[in-house]
């Protein structure tokens, strides 16, 4: 048995350097994080080679002064802990002193600095495990380090690097993290002598549009949340911009890029309502705490933490992005007439204020007196101020209380507009401020439907309608053996969800009640559906986590078919219930239900004014 013996200092350090430094972009990651720690406003990268061959950054933070830079390379050895009290409190990205330690033991790193006293710069250089003494150099302010050949001395973990192209694909993201987490800060970004990113210091909205493109930014919500000492903020995309990969998520506690499970989960679960399928929502996010709260010393890598009281955190998270992607369509507001509202959650503050054309006015906005069943059962539960109406005996309609005024301008605004048309039974076309809305009608009405399942189930309240002649349909042994199991427990998971079903031999169900909502469906077809997932799941699983599912099955069931034919009353009346629904802008399958095209795009595409 050998014999137990001290490692050398120079093994410690590469062993160390293993955990830190597993790649030039990790490298990037802690030499950017500490010039953020040293108060730098503006950060300056260039890589050769995939920061294979050359990794530098240059800073203008407050530099290191001439008697610390040999304790700079030296494990251990830190300006931002001194005691256990300081750990559990830390709040600078950096603290454990053993980053630039570790990258100097595995390659031939230069640091010059110059301190805001000292009357010029300091150099000291490090080639593996030998260190220089520290001599004058020449620097105007901050830091500059530069880190060449990685892993020169450590040929068995050098041959593990990928080609140039991937190491510095791993280098870019590592820097747009950082760029995303502090949008004050300015930053520029070379590699092999090619400058391929220039950031100014700017408003986060900015920084993100920059970072991650405009179409994200175009995409995306404003979150913003406070309670209890927590802040939860950034933008989150909504479901119509989601991903195949998770390449657009970025968390950050207090500042620092974190892959935490607990977040990811909370967050996950505050999308899976709109969100289905193998996607992945895109989002910049920011959750900021006291530092007592959260531990950040979980791993060398600094992106795992701990939280004090993780189930609170879940839930603040969860319920602060669940109502950010919940906002009814009709409490968004609208933007310049100039720009596009694609998002129609980004649309905060304005309202319109505009004249329509006087046809405009003269629409009847409720459904005629020959079709109200119609109306009710497809638009039920619109707006309170579009039940105060006034009867005209002579024509026989109704208008709105929102009537015109003598200018022919209505005395209220909608973000959706007005209905004008439909095109092919499939879109509805409708007139607002901006320009041309065009809705598609089955997926706005399947999320209206969906919502209101969901608000009745939660309420226990899901209305039973009788059938005044119940409907009989052949049905196989598995279907027929699921509603006995359901009778055999007082039918109340069926109950339940509306529903009265009764087997009329080995062969035949026949359906006495729907949901009263539903009413209008394919009762078939609707009760098929709701008896394989009881079947598939169990009516406990049913009712659970495979609750949101099945409702939207029975409410795409239950949405208005395309090429229905809709009249003007009915296609404002979906309007407007879109405008008091929550999460209204996509359908139960995170898919667009509405998009706008305003009057710049309408000229662009007729060349007006060219």
């Amino acid at each position: 048995m050998a014999n137990i013996r001290l490692l050398p200092d120079q093994l410690i350090s590469q062993i160390a350097a293993g955990e830190v430094v597993e790649r030039p972009a990790s490298a990037l990651k802690e030499l950017l994080e500490n010039s953020l720690d040293a108060g730098s406003t503006e950060l300056n990268v260039a890589l050769l080679q995939g920061g294979v061959k050359q990794l530098r950054v240059a800073d203008n933070g407050c530099g290191v002064a001439r008697e610390d830079l040999q304790l700079a390379l030296t494990r251990h050895a830190t300006s931002k802990i001194a005691s256990l009290d300081d750990l559990e409190r830390v709040a600078s990205l950096g603290f454990r002193g053993e980053a630039l330690a570790s990258i100097a033991s595995v390659s031939r790193t230069q640091l010059i600095s110059r301190s805001a006293n000292e009357k010029h710069a300091w150099r000291i250089t490090s080639d593996g495990s030998d260190i220089s003494t520290v001599e004058p150099a020449a620097l105007d302010a901050g830091t500059i380090v530069e880190v060449n050949d990685l892993y020169f001395n450590t040929p068995a973990r050098r041959k593990f690097l990928k080609t140039e192209g991937t190491e510095f694909g791993h280098c870019e993201e590592s820097f747009r993290r950082v760029a995303l987490s502090r949008p004050d800060v300015a930053f520029m970004l070379q590699h092999n002598g090619r400058a391929l990113m220039r950031l100014t210091a700017s408003e986060p909205d900015k920084r993100f549009s920059e970072v991650l493109g405009n179409d994200f930014a175009a995409e995306a919500l404003s979150v913003d949340e406070s309670a209890g000492g927590l802040r939860f903020w950034g933008m989150a995309a909504k479901p119509t911009f989601s991903r195949h990969t998770r390449d657009t998520q970025y968390v950050y506690v207090n500042g620092r890029f974190v892959r935490d499970k607990l977040i990811s989960h909370a967050i996950r679960q505050a999308y899976q309502d709109v969100l289905h399928g193998d996607r992945h929502p895109a989002y910049v996010l920011f959750l900021e705490l006291d530092p007592n709260l959260v531990d950040v010393n979980v791993h060398p890598a600094k992106t795992e933490v701990r939280f004090r009281d993780g189930q609170a955190i879940h839930r603040f998270i969860f319920h602060a992005l669940h109502k950010a992607l919940a906002t009814p369509t009709g409490t968004s507001n609208l933007v310049t007439a100039n720009q596009a509202p694609s998002n129609p959650f980004s649309l905060q503050g304005t309202q319109i204020n505009s004249s329509y054309p006087t046809f405009q006015s003269q629409i009847d906005l409720r459904a005629a007196q020959g079709s109200p069943d119609f109306y009710q059962t497809l638009f039920g539960g619109i707006k309170q101020e579009f039940q105060n109406t006034n009867t005209d005996k002579t024509s026989g309609s109704e208008t709105l209380g929102a009537e015109a005024s003598e200018f022919g301008e209505p005395q209220q605004d909608f973000l959706l507009g007005f209905a004008i048309g439909q095109v092919h039974g499939i879109y509805v076309l409708a007139q607002n401020k901006l320009g041309l809305v065009v809705v598609d009608m089955h997926a706005a009405h399947e999320r209206i439907m969906y919502e209101k399942l969901k608000n009745a189930l939660d309420a226990q309240a899901v209305t039973m309608q009788p059938l005044l002649i119940p409907i009989s349909f052949q049905a196989d042994k598995l279907e027929v053996a699921t509603v006995e199991e359901a009778l055999s427990k007082g039918q109340g998971s069926l109950h339940q969800l509306g529903f009265d079903i009764a087997v009329l031999s080995p062969v035949t169900l026949a359906v006495r009640a729907v949901p009263a909502m539903l009413k209008d469906a394919d009762v078939v077809a609707l009760a098929r559906a709701v008896i394989r997932d009881l079947g598939e799941y169990g009516a406990s699983r049913a009712l659970t986590e495979r609750r949101n599912e099945m409702l939207g099955t029975m409410a795409c069931h239950a949405a208005v078919r395309a090429n229905r034919s809709l009249t003007i009353p009915e296609m404002n009346g979906l309007l407007r219930d879109m405008e008091s629904t929550e999460r209204s802008g996509q359908c139960n399958h995170g898919r667009p239900t509405w998009f706008q095209v305003s009057m710049n795009d309408l000229d662009k595409m007729f060349m007006r004014g060219q």
